[in-house]
């Protein structure tokens, strides 16, 4: 990354945006993306991965705006290469390739060999002295760059890459006031990158549709908030209120073009909270969204406490309020595909109350500035309420921390499940009080062990198709007669750190998410 002296800043409504450092050589030519997209998408950057869940050792795949990409690291320059992933020679998947001993990619089907700036470098079959041609023989590189613990590509043409600023949420780089305490999720979610938004923008959903887990209807109230800036950049909006009828404080907003954007508010019994979402399109109808709950605690122990947790049982949390309006997003989208998509948003919706403020800001950047990134494009066929409570494909299989869990838990499943029969054994040999008492415990405490690890293995893979809001009067964790021969998903709650203020990718700053 560049030093302080190399940065570059832009500004959206005020706030700063880094320029990146970035990994593509001058010469690389960046693949064209789809034709139709408009420069509003196209010339930007977005994130694809966590850094901590990138292998250096092995490649990965990625789908950008529909382009699929291989992400793999070059040792011999210390960076994250990104190329269409195709071998230009049979057109085979690279990602399914290796690092070869060389530091080069090497495609699965052929082994021929790539440096980090597309350039074949060898061709097993080539017989001595011929050569290949250069231009049909190399892959195309796109501009990556590396930021506040993300992996970005740049979705243009890669020497353009150098002039549009990387878009990170500057405060987090500012600990004047403190250190900032992370915690990230990421999922794969079935539905556009601007319904993502359109729904973590919105802070008047929180209260009804993440009633259980991290809102209570209770707190519905008016929400007078104020649009300050808007353009081709974003817009920002103030909420002098903030969330829960005034009790944590006044909220900003901001909506950074075209797939950021940030609830910032500052509780005085708390300190200062941050909900950030990045809605990075895959294609149209699937998008991979990045949550971020940046906290500065005004005490240290929620910091200390709050780092006690794994990272994988926090992602479990983070899913249940996910999965809390996932399904009706799914289906709303296409109720508005019929209705004639963004353009006709302000017509098909009722936007009735100063609520909607946000919703109707982001439909008139994307009518004004933006732009459908998938113009031409349908939703794929609507999926059903089991398809759609998927964790495995979406995030467990990406996630070093979430696959290591599940990998451990079936490790030790098996284990575990001798302990009872070992105690029962050790109580028939020794026939004594001590060895009864003993072996009774130990048989109590496996059997609930087994049986926990056996939820968490569950909750890896799926999640639960009833809402905590509508499931009555207390919280039932059984599984819905549906799904009565799968377990239940181990008992929700609000996102670490979430009490006593809310936090989640969606509205209001510690009351957000979806």
């Amino acid at each position: 990354m560049a030093g302080a002296s190399d940065q570059v800043y832009s500004r959206v409504g005020g706030l700063a945006f880094q320029n990146p450092a970035m990994s593509a050589s001058p010469e690389s030519v960046a693949a064209p993306f789809p034709a139709h997209l408009p420069a509003a998408w196209r010339d930007h950057w977005f994130p694809v991965a966590f850094l901590r869940d990138l292998d250096r050792a092995r490649p990965s795949s990625f789908t950008l705006l529909e382009q699929d990409l291989v992400l793999w690291w070059e040792v011999a320059s210390g960076r994250w290469r990104a190329f269409p992933d195709l071998c230009p020679h049979r057109l085979v998947p690279l990602s399914e390739g290796r690092i070869n001993e060389d530091g080069q990619l090497e495609c699965p089907y052929h082994g021929w060999c790539f440096d980090g700036d597309g350039l074949c470098r060898r061709i097993p079959q080539a017989e001595p002295g011929s050569s290949a041609s250069e231009r049909r023989s190399s892959c195309r590189s796109f501009a990556t760059a590396e930021a506040q613990g993300l992996l970005f590509v740049f979705a243009g043409d890669s020497t353009a890459a150098a002039a549009v600023p990387l878009p990170t949420v500057p405060v987090i780089d500012d600990e004047c006031d403190g250190p900032w305490l992370l915690q990230d999720t990421f999922r794969d979610l079935p539905m556009d990158a601007l319904t993502l938004l359109e729904n973590v923008l919105d802070v008047s959903h929180v209260n009804f549709t993440h009633h259980g887990t991290v809102g209570q209807r209770g707190n519905a109230a008016p929400v007078r908030a104020e649009l300050r800036t808007s353009g081709p950049q974003g817009f920002t909006v103030f909420w002098e209120e903030g969330p829960r009828q005034g009790r944590l404080g006044s909220q900003h907003t901001t909506f950074a073009a075209p797939a950021l954007m940030w609830h910032d508010l500052t509780a005085a019994s708390l300190g200062r909270i941050l909900t950030v979402v990045y809605a990075t399109p895959i294609r149209r109808g699937e998008c991979r969204l990045f949550a971020r709950f940046p906290f500065q605690f005004r005490s240290p122990w929620p910091r200390r406490l709050l780092r006690l947790r794994p990272l994988w049982l926090q992602h479990l949390g983070n899913h249940k309020v996910l999965e809390d309006d996932q399904i009706f997003l799914h289906w709303q989208e296409r109720e508005l595909e019929r209705r004639g998509r963004s353009g006709a948003a302000t017509q098909a919706f009722h936007l009735a109350t100063g609520a909607d403020l946000y919703v109707q800001a982001l439909h008139d950047w994307v009518n004004l500035h933006g732009g459908d990134p998938f113009p031409s494009a349908p939703l794929p066929p609507r999926l059903d309420r089991l398809a759609l409570m998927d964790r495995e494909q979406a995030h467990t299989r990406h996630c070093a921390a979430c696959s290591g869990a599940l990998r451990a838990i079936r490790r030790w499943r098996p284990v575990v499940a001798t302990l009872p029969w070992l105690a029962l054994l050790a109580i028939a040999w020794w026939h004594t009080p001590l060895a009864l008492a003993v072996g009774g415990a130990v048989a109590v405490a496996a059997g609930a062990l087994l049986r926990q690890l056996g939820l968490w293995e569950q909750a890896l893979l799926t999640g639960d198709t009833r809402p905590p809001r509508n499931r009555g009067g207390g919280r039932s964790w059984g599984p819905p007669p549906s799904l009565s021969r799968r377990p239940s998903s181990p008992p929700d709650g609000p996102l670490p750190g979430s009490a006593p203020a809310p936090l989640t990718p969606a509205a209001p700053a510690p009351a957000a998410r979806s």
